[in-house]
């Protein structure tokens, strides 16, 4: 039996599944690393070391599905990761605004998120004009 050659995908797929891959690997196996990165000068809550791990899985899966699905499924996973990321992206700049991060923290974690939402875009546009 012939071996089906796999569609290529473009940087930013790889990009955004190792990206993924590694905040949900971190988010289940090292929380309290994710959590001190946020807000560094207080103590880890229990709370928020479920929330990484909870989210953790889902953002391991959500990876993997960029690396493992193929023609429409894909572009659904493509163009839902412009949702997930922009929404990130909203969720960090609001908490910044609000002072609920500090100034830096809130600053850098919005532009990570931005730099996830164009990845995200990219990928989406590329699906669309293989699709």
């Amino acid at each position: 039996m012939a071996k089906q050659r796999a569609a290529r995908r473009p940087a930013s797929v790889y990009a955004l599944a190792g990206i993924r891959l590694f905040n949900g690997i971190t988010g289940l196996l090292a929380p309290t690393v994710l959590v001190r990165r946020l807000d560094p000068d207080r103590d880890v809550s229990p709370a928020a070391v479920y929330a990484f791990r909870l989210f953790g899985i889902r953002t391991v899966l959500l990876g993997l599905d960029l690396l493992t699905n193929h023609g429409q499924r894909l572009q659904e996973d493509l163009r839902e990761g412009v949702l997930i990321h922009a929404s990130d992206t909203a969720t960090a700049a609001l908490l910044g605004l609000r002072g609920q991060l500090p100034p830096r923290t809130a600053a850098l974690t919005t532009l990570i998120s931005a730099v996830n939402t164009t990845l995200a875009a990219s990928a989406a546009d590329f699906g669309k004009r293989k699709g």
